[in-house]
């Protein structure tokens, strides 16, 4: 038995403090919540931050606990706690050789951890923030960068009558949970770079993620003019010049921050195209490493980059005016990359010879990368059509965009409710591994717990979102106090949920549709509903903002009052209360303009059930069993028949399924029906649907192939780069003079018999692959057959090549076509040549 651990000085005991407040691992571990309660209790239950409640704590209070031995055990318990969970193996470390992988540099613009670090705006931070404590879950080496916003996104205040006023409070470094990068001499660790001719210096920030760590750059040093100062004040705020500052920063400033630390990452991950600039300075560094050109440097590091897009419509991309990319990065491009601004310029334009085309962040990302993803199945299909423009005359379905459907980090949006259930029923492990057994567990769950556990949580709810209204009706936005009375909500009515941001096409309206059958139903006087919202639409938005304003006015209406609250201020820490207490997350999209969504998968561990539209994750995840679904599966563009019609199945499916499931009891009381749904929800969709699978795919499907890859383009000073670029350049020049001469196909035998005469040119045949192609059907994969060379080039500089097979489908389906192949590199995304049959 191990001996107790002795017990910490006062002055051991309050470094332990420091160190477990500005570890984010608080976020969704919750061991060390009795310590803050016993420090200060007030500022702990209004804030729920360990930082902020240290650092207003009394000192004398403070000093007093660091006094009592049985307080000093308990910070003691806690660090041998904390420790022994760090030496526990991980699913990272027991899978894989660390050898094979041993750093992935994660960059994103924003990231969703906490509300102590507002540097988020929605669904693009809440990916990368739950896929970094994922990673730390699991063990995946992961070190992040991003920005540290002075001002973050936009605060949201409402007026009563539904105005929505934009706020931009100061993020004070000092009381948020982060620390300065400094160097070993204890300075501040400054970066240098240059935006058009000026020199400015990037500081550093480190946040600790459990095992993971997030570096943030900001330019607000006072050695840097004024306006270089604000580059990083604002999350999406401003216009085309600052936003590209911006990506500057984080790309070049970010991948330069990890070389000083010293990091040699083997993979980058480009959460956006907003990063795409960390694999072209990856290149630069690659150039003074190996002493090669900046093109063979690309091809070294484009092996171990992968791009995530998350835009599922073009104008989601950042383009920017040549010229303004010229006033940046002429200085970058001379000195640095050695190559003229034309040339970088074309690495971000769909027709690299069109010099009026804007450069596209997303074309950058993916000319950069040697794979390329969306975020679910629906949305990779979205993707290869967006991005079929750099993959001339290649048929749609091969564009090489894949996908990894999103998924949420289970630990940071369950309640306490639904914690408690899952360790009873899956144990404490449940999220770190591979959930191998997770689902039939919970499929045992009996409905009496079930039920029980789902009525604690609404109610707690109600009695939250009571709190936040009086908080928030305190004061209207015009600094006056509100004669509104504050709503009530009942802990025993069906509990819907509507929140996101307030867009056009998100139509956060489609249930306003018919406003006067919506509050029948939600008045109905035996199957009530009550309905909370919350959401933000950008400032620039007008139309999102008059949405926000006709909800508000909707939910003012006598026969609705204290059946519709529309909550100010939509941002993590409502997002939790939401997520954790309504029965149903609604979720009307119009379809395929959601990539992914995310807030409807947060509900699925606490036991809510969605209603969504077929689109983004549901479109993979629904199936009658465990929720409701809206649309036909198609896309309709904005048909306002189209809005009517799913508008008149929302209303119908409320109306005689949802509220008649959730209000038909059996003899104990409990909804069968309901709870059955709640069970296998739970049960199919939460893993699957987890931030754990995430990075687990991530890892095993791109990470570990990128990491290979880009070794092996390394070694011997980049010897299979210096090759490929040769090999590169020989298609470049010959493919126009590569033709298929002729094909024959017969059928004397009940095989068919296809031969192919290629004139080749001065490509190589090692560098072909001669195809037989049909297009994919129902959805299915296009039917590839390569056809093998059946003797050398004839007298006429004809190689042949013939194939014998049997179809599944009719021979007027297939053609002939030849494709670049060369071991070891992605095509199309590497050498997009494609020749076909006339």
């Amino acid at each position: 038995m191990a001996p107790e651990n002795p017990t910490l000085t006062a002055r051991a005991a309050e470094r332990a403090l420091h160190g477990f407040a500005l570890d984010l691992r608080w976020t969704w571990n919750h061991a060390t919540d009795p310590l803050w309660r016993q420090i200060n209790p007030e500022c702990w239950e209004h804030t729920q931050n360990p930082w902020t409640t240290l650092n207003n704590a009394s000192r004398a209070h403070l000093n007093a606990l660091l006094n009592k031995p049985a307080f000093r055990r308990e910070v003691g318990h806690a660090m041998a706690a904390q420790a022994e969970g760090l030496r526990h193996p991980t699913w990272f470390a027991q899978k894989h050789d660390a050898s094979a992988l041993s750093c992935i540099a994660y960059f994103s613009m924003e990231y969703m951890l906490s509300e102590a670090l507002p540097i988020y705006s929605g669904g693009l931070g809440n990916v990368a923030g739950d896929q970094l404590k994922a990673a730390s879950d699991l063990g995946v080496p992961v070190v992040a960068v991003g920005l540290l916003f002075a001002q973050g996104y936009f605060r949201q205040e409402l007026t009563p009558d539904g105005q929505q006023h934009a706020l931009y409070p100061f993020n004070d470094p000092s009381l948020l949970p982060i620390s300065p990068v400094l160097t070993k001499e204890g300075d501040v660790l400054r970066i240098p770079i240059r935006f058009a001719r000026g020199h400015v210096w990037i500081r550093a920030w480190k946040a600790t993620v459990g095992r993971a760590t997030l570096y943030l750059l900001d330019t607000n040093d006072p050695a840097n003019p004024p306006g270089v100062r604000c580059v990083t004040t604002q999350l999406y705020g401003g216009d085309a010049d600052l936003r590209l500052r911006q990506e500057i920063t984080l790309g070049i400033a970010g991948w330069r921050l990890l070389d000083t630390l010293g990091y040699q990452p083997d993979v980058c991950h480009l959460n956006e195209g907003h990063a795409a600039f960390a694999a072209v300075e990856r290149a630069c560094g690659l150039m003074d490493r190996l002493h090669v050109p900046f093109r063979e440097a690309l091809t070294i590091a484009r092996a171990g980059t992968l791009f995530t897009t998350h835009t599922a419509v073009p104008a989601g991309f950042d383009r920017f005016p040549p010229d303004l990319v010229r006033t940046y990065l002429a200085d970058y491009t001379a000195n640095r990359l050695g190559i003229p601004m034309e040339s970088l310029l074309a690495l971000g334009r769909a027709n690299p010879n069109d010099q009026g085309e804007p450069f596209n962040m997303a074309w950058l990302a993916i000319r950069a990368s040697g794979a390329v993803n969306g975020v679910s199945r629906l949305h990779g299909t979205v993707s290869r059509r967006l991005f079929a423009p750099l993959f001339p005359r290649w048929p749609e379905c091969e564009v090489p965009v894949g996908h990894v459907t999103n998924g949420v980090h289970t630990p940071s949006w369950d309640s306490v409710e639904a914690d408690t259930l899952w360790t009873e029923a899956a144990g404490p492990e449940r999220w770190r591994g591979t959930q191998e057994g997770v689902a039939d567990r919970i499929r045992a769950l009996d409905d009496r717990t079930l039920w029980s556990a789902r009525c604690q949580a609404r109610a707690g709810f109600v009695r939250k979102i009571t709190d936040l209204c009086a908080q928030q009706q305190g004061y209207t936005g015009n600094g006056g106090p509100s004669d509104l009375p504050v709503p009530t909500l009942s802990p025993d009515v069906l509990t819907l949920g509507f929140a996101r941001r307030f867009a056009t096409y998100k139509r956060p309206d489609l249930l306003l549709h018919d406003p006067d059958r919506l509050a029948r139903l939600l008045s109905h006087h035996e199957r009530p509903m009550q309905l909370v919202l919350a959401g933000k639409a950008h400032p620039a938005d007008m139309a999102g903002q008059a949405l926000i304003t006709r909800w508000i006015a909707f939910s003012h209406r006598p026969d609705v009052r204290g059946r519709v609250i529309f909550m100010a201020d939509y941002d993590m820490a409502l997002g939790q209360v939401l997520v954790q207490g309504v029965d149903l997350w609604i979720n009307t999209p119009r379809r395929p303009w959601e990539a992914s969504g995310t807030s409807g998968m947060k509900v699925l561990v606490n036991g809510g059930l969605n209603l969504s539209e077929l689109d983004g994750w549901w479109a993979e995840a629904y199936a009658p069993e465990v929720g409701w679904a809206l649309g036909d599966g198609r896309e309709h563009g904005d048909d306002p028949a189209v809005d009517a019609a799913e508008a008149e199945a929302l209303y119908t499916l409320l109306e005689t399924e949802i509220a008649p499931a959730f209000y038909a009891r059996d003899p104990q009381g409990i909804p069968a029906s309901w709870v059955a749904r709640m069970r296998e929800s739970m049960a199919r969709l939460t893993p699957l649907f987890s931030a754990n699978r995430v990075v687990r795919d991530y890892t095993e499907r791109f990470y570990l192939p990128a990491a290979t890859r880009y070794h092996a383009r390394l070694a011997d000073g980049g010897r299979a780069a210096r090759e490929i670029v040769q090999w590169q350049d020989l298609l470049n020049t010959s493919w126009p003079d590569l033709h298929i001469d002729a094909v024959t196909i017969s059928q004397p035998d009940g095989q068919y018999h296809v031969t192919v005469a290629l004139a080749l040119g001065p490509v190589p045949a090692d560098a072909v692959q001669v195809q037989f192609y049909a297009d994919p059907v129902d959805g299915g994969p296009a039917a590839i057959t390569i056809i093998p060379p059946s003797g050398c080039r004839d007298a006429d500089g004809l190689t042949h090549y013939a194939l014998t097979t049997r179809l599944d489908r009719p021979v007027t389906d297939y053609t002939v076509r030849v494709v670049p192949t060369h071991a070891g590199m992605a095509i199309p995304l590497e050498s997009p040549h494609i020749a076909w049959q006339r």
